[in-house]
């Protein structure tokens, strides 16, 4: 039972690795929440919620997770949800049948919000969100429960800053070369900037969690693009370049000011051209850009770590459920069984599977082609179906627990 917020057990439902595939190394969520949660003096235990190989289909991870719950009773339940993975029916047991708090953090709700967010907010007790317009858009679903956060640096991974002479690399990007990155890195380079990349979808490859603080310190300048689907946000990278002593030069994001004092403990840029003048001008200017990489350095440890950022999260996620807990008990209970005999794949649904992926096999290869009719028929549901696309009834979940 919830009555304390320091010494508790937090159950954090996340995957282990990025998207779930060991080969992309470490997800941020897991080698920054966890080691923060037990610093702070909590115990955790960690349930894999991406891997799609700890369980045969998605009936077996939800029944796994209520099983965890059931038998650690844990004070809080954090997830990170990427979709449909847990189902709402699944949330609601825990919250009906169990005395937990439950927090979801969120990601990339500048675009996530109208897609999964909104539909799983209320069968938790606390959402959290980095993105501050998206306060109103969760008060005006009827979602009062949520909290502004932010992304912040590991507390394990903080070192001094490098004087620029010492540095081994010039100018440095580490992150997936998805989206338009490697287009943006060769026009860099085709302006006389040498730019080192490391990530998924590079030549040199992913590098391991440890190494990456390392590279952020050993570089004149750390390159962070902030896109995605369009619109600039603040990413987990702008806090944690300045907290390994790297200098940070990204592009800019609504709210970033609130963090960071661009020109004085960051760069920000607002063009390819402006990031050109910018790299060369520090590049040129290494009294400069130390000093700028010290005082980001320093204002990371004194307010932008995952201890502080993860105890407020804690703090409203107990309250949250003080406020909620009698509220929710009066639901009647979901029996599981009945949920997960809604999760069968019918023949009409087998052979809507064959007629999405059959062409979209044709169109983008045996890899890819399953994973563009989940994404089409993910599309389809949430537009059209809602807050069903994430029940044991939705269709994405039912057809396409593996894509090939």
């Amino acid at each position: 039972m919830v009555q304390k917020y320091d010494d508790m057990k937090i159950l954090c439902v996340l995957g282990k690795h990025q998207y779930g595939v060991p080969s992309r190394g470490l997800g941020i969520e897991y080698d920054s929440f966890i080691p923060a949660l037990r610093s702070l003096g909590h115990e955790v235990i960690h349930f894999e919620s991406l891997d799609k190989s700890y369980y045969a289909n998605f009936i077996e991870l939800n029944r796994s997770l209520i099983h965890i719950v059931e038998e650690e009773r844990p004070d809080i339940m954090l997830t990170v949800q990427m979709h449909y993975e847990i189902w709402i029916e699944t949330l609601q047991i825990i919250r009906e049948e169990f005395d937990v708090a439950t927090v979801s953090w969120t990601t990339d709700d500048s675009w996530k919000f109208r897609e999964v967010s909104r539909f799983i907010g209320k069968y938790y007790q606390a959402m959290t969100t980095t993105y501050p317009d998206m306060i109103q858009e969760y008060h005006r679903d009827g979602i009062q429960h949520v909290m502004l956060t932010q992304w912040a640096a590991t507390s394990n991974a903080l070192l001094e800053p490098l004087a620029a002479k010492s540095c081994r690399y010039q100018l440095t990007f580490i992150g997936a070369a998805h989206g338009d990155r490697a287009d943006r890195v060769s026009k860099l380079r085709s302006l006389g900037l040498e730019v080192t990349c490391f990530g998924y979808g590079w030549p040199l490859g992913p590098v391991s969690a440890d190494a990456i603080p390392n590279i952020m310190r050993d570089s004149v300048i750390s390159l962070n693009f902030s896109n995605s689907k369009g619109a600039n946000q603040i990413k987990a990278r702008t806090f944690e370049v300045p907290g390994a002593g790297g200098f940070l030069l990204t592009e800019n994001a609504p709210g970033l000011d609130r963090y960071y004092l661009s020109g004085k403990e960051i760069v920000t840029y607002d063009s390819l051209e402006d990031l050109v003048q910018k790299a060369k001008y520090y590049l040129s200017h290494p009294c400069e850009r130390d000093a700028i990489a010290l005082a980001g350095f320093q204002r990371t440890v004194k307010e932008h770590t995952y201890e502080m950022r993860l105890k407020d999260v804690l703090d409203f996620t107990c309250e949250s459920h003080k406020r909620l807990k009698h509220i929710h008990r009066e639901h009647s209970v979901v029996q599981f069984d009945k949920v997960a005999e809604k999760h069968r794949v019918t023949l009409p649904l087998k052979l809507l599977r064959f007629l999405l992926v059959m062409p979209c096999t044709l169109i983008w290869g045996e890899k890819r082609g399953p994973r563009a009719a989940r994404r089409l028929l993910f599309e389809f549901c949430w537009r059209f179906t809602g807050e069903k696309t994430f029940s044991s009834a939705g269709w994405p979940g039912r057809l396409f627990y593996v894509e090939s």
